[in-house]
């Protein structure tokens, strides 16, 4: 997922669209388990996009504070 569109999102869609990312995360980290796993670098890309989301939702916190 592209920065750019993470950043236009509202704070309710980056909170649904993190719980979205850490779902698809346990259930590819079943399949890893179950060696079930296709394309095993999906993981790191969520990873990625988890922390690109939880990045913005800080950035916004920080706005809101100032």
């Amino acid at each position: 997922m592209k920065p750019s569109k993470i950043r236009e999102m509202t704070s309710e869609e980056l909170q649904e669209e993190l719980a979205n990312l850490k779902n698809e995360l346990f259930k590819l980290r079943f399949q890893s388990a179950t060696k079930q796993l296709d394309n095993p670098m999906r993981i790191n890309t969520i990873k990625k996009d988890i922390a690109r989301v939880k990045t913005v939702i800080r950035e916004n916190e920080l706005k809101a504070a100032k």
